[in-house]
């Protein structure tokens, strides 16, 4: 039995849009997975923001509907955290597809709100043991061409994903731990990989390609946006406030199926 026998925690959001520090979660899903036992806690938040159209379009979440039904921020953030924390001080993975977007979201959104960040909840001051997808994708076959976002892995690796649930959290949670084990399957060395060696091989990996990606997109004459070599979390830059923040014209969150 190894890791991938045990506990999995997995995790995703769905927001206001595409920046880690200015926008806000709107939906989140943390599914744990036992074997073949699962257990889901989602959130529906009302941000403190109107919710762009682009953005809904996406998850079907308006700002209307997140202001009637959508609970205050700071006690969805609170639990997302906990339960978060509480399988990371256990040893179990937190599973995320784009890891670095739903954690620097959420390290910044607890910040912003005065709440203890994760990683000063954990035991050891840092966020792991964490398991994405999209990286072990780059690093295990990263001269493959053609797109890496989560339907695209779940088409190449045989995932079978429900197109009515395409964009909820919870979908998309399950359908990212469905494919760590495709993953494990078509690259046998990550099941005898311990978890802290697996984490560690990640962050290194992510930051070699976000450093060759960000020098390739300054070449081209791009400043601003360039990729944040810290994995899992990357800067936290958000100061403690409510609803100040301006709302963005992007939507969507960037571990999304499409």
């Amino acid at each position: 039995m190894n890791w991938l026998d045990e506990t999995m925690v997995g995790f995703d959001t769905e927001t206001t849009g595409v920046s880690t520090e200015r926008d806000r979660i709107v939906t989140a899903a943390v599914i744990t997975r036992r074997g073949g036992e699962v257990s889901t806690r989602t959130w529906l938040i009302d941000p403190g923001i109107p919710i762009p159209e682009a953005a809904s379009a996406v998850h079907g979440i308006s700002t209307s509907q997140a202001r009637a039904e959508g609970v205050q921020p700071p006690a969805a953030l609170e639990e997302i955290a906990t339960a978060l924390a509480s399988a990371l001080d256990a040893g179990h993975p937190v599973v995320a597809f784009n890891a670095q977007f739903d954690l620097t979201l959420l390290e910044n959104e607890l910040a912003r709100h005065g709440l203890p960040s994760l990683a000063s909840r954990l035991s050891r001051g840092e966020v792991r043991p964490v398991i994405d997808p999209l990286v072990l994708d780059r690093k295990m076959d990263q001269y493959r061409k053609g797109k890496r976002k989560l339907i695209d892995l779940c088409t190449l690796y045989s995932v079978s994903v429900v197109a009515d649930d395409l964009h909820a959290a919870d979908a998309d949670v399950l359908a990212t731990l469905e494919l760590v084990h495709a993953l494990a399957a078509a690259f046998p060395a990550m099941r005898d990989t311990p978890l802290d060696s697996l984490h560690d091989l990640q962050a290194d990996a992510h930051h070699a390609w976000a450093v060759r990606f960000g020098a390739w997109l300054k070449s081209k004459g791009t400043t601003e946006d360039l990729p944040e070599p810290a994995w899992p979390v990357a800067r936290v830059t958000a100061a403690p406030s409510s609803t100040t923040a301006a709302p963005t014209t992007a939507g969507g969150e960037t571990g999304a199926l499409f």
